[in-house]
């Protein structure tokens, strides 16, 4: 599906020498192609930042490198810049300046003109519903309006490959979806490509076509996010307990399960092939239970249990 390499990273290692030698990342290797949206994920200090932060130019790898449309990044650092943007929900734009002088301003940085800038991003604010507000200051902006105005920001330049460092983190889940619907059409629109953070497995899992999973510095995993949360195999049976509360949590003691206990509410954690025996011993102990679920695992379980290793 995806052919062209957009991004080539060749064994990018970052290692920062001083009292302890810390290795943030570790000779990590990927490709993103040509329309593809790649997640990267990893728990706190698995070398996310560290990764973009390289990327982008603002920090220098000790060895490795970095390759953006078959040109090699050190060599043709400006070329790269142009053709490449980037947004995330912890950097800041101007907070004195209005919606359309911060945007005729990074235009400018990308070659384009007040009329050539205003024509791009019109209509991306105009599909936020924002374009009235293209006079107001930044710092009269709400928490979901400023990160719109980051997407239009990192989108309205017509860039090859967009890089987002969390861009819905703190937002309510209506705004979160609607930017997730906005980056996808956007995909589909320009065959974009696309590397993704987030801490948000649900919106990972519905956004990326393949997900790498960083932890200390290294990559653990690279596949489809439906291949991930597969290869955990483990479901969650969750049940409302109406008589017999004492018999399983005698069960759940006995056969050593992973469980929560909220009232009557019991979720218990099964491999799949456990899961009609651990039904028959409902039967057999006279357990009388109602409103059964049976999920698969999710790219969560497959975070969490990752994150635990």
């Amino acid at each position: 599906m995806f052919m062209e390499s957009i991004l080539s990273v060749r064994a990018l290692t970052k290692k920062y020498v001083g009292r302890r030698t810390h290795l943030a990342v570790d000779q990590i290797s990927f490709e993103l192609k040509k329309g593809e949206i790649l997640g990267l994920l990893g728990p706190n200090g698995s070398g996310k930042t560290t990764t973009i932060q390289m990327l982008l130019g603002t920090l220098s790898p000790t060895s490795g490198s970095i390759f953006y449309f078959g040109k090699e990044f050190v060599k043709h650092r400006s070329e790269v810049l142009n053709k490449i943007s980037y947004a995330s929900a912890y950097t800041s734009l101007p907070w004195s300046l209005s919606i359309k002088e911060n945007l005729i301003t990074f235009g400018y940085l990308y070659g384009f003109n007040p009329k050539e800038s205003e024509k791009l991003y019109s209509p991306l604010l105009e599909k936020f519903g924002m374009l009235h507000l293209k006079n107001a200051p930044v710092s009269s902006l709400s928490a979901g309006q400023i990160t719109r105005l980051m997407l239009v920001k990192a989108f309205f330049i017509e860039p090859k490959l967009v890089l987002l460092d969390e861009p819905t983190a703190s937002l309510d889940p209506d705004v979160s979806k609607e930017i997730c619907d906005f980056i996808l059409e956007e995909r589909k629109k320009r065959d974009l490509s696309i590397l993704f953070t987030s801490h948000k497995m649900e919106e990972s899992s519905l956004l990326c076509d393949r997900i790498i999973f960083l932890k200390q510095g290294k990559i653990i995993a690279n596949d489809k996010p439906k291949h991930l949360a597969k290869s955990i195999k483990t479901y969650r049976i969750i049940l409302l307990i109406v008589d017999g509360m004492k018999r399983i949590q005698s069960l759940i003691k006995e056969e050593v399960l992973s469980h929560k206990i909220d009232h009557r509410v019991v979720e218990v954690q099964l491999d799949e092939e456990k899961i009609p025996k651990f039904l028959h011993d409902l039967s057999r102990l006279n357990i009388v239970y109602t409103n059964i679920k049976i999920l698969e695992p999710n790219l969560e379980d497959y975070f969490l249990l990752m994150s635990k290793k």
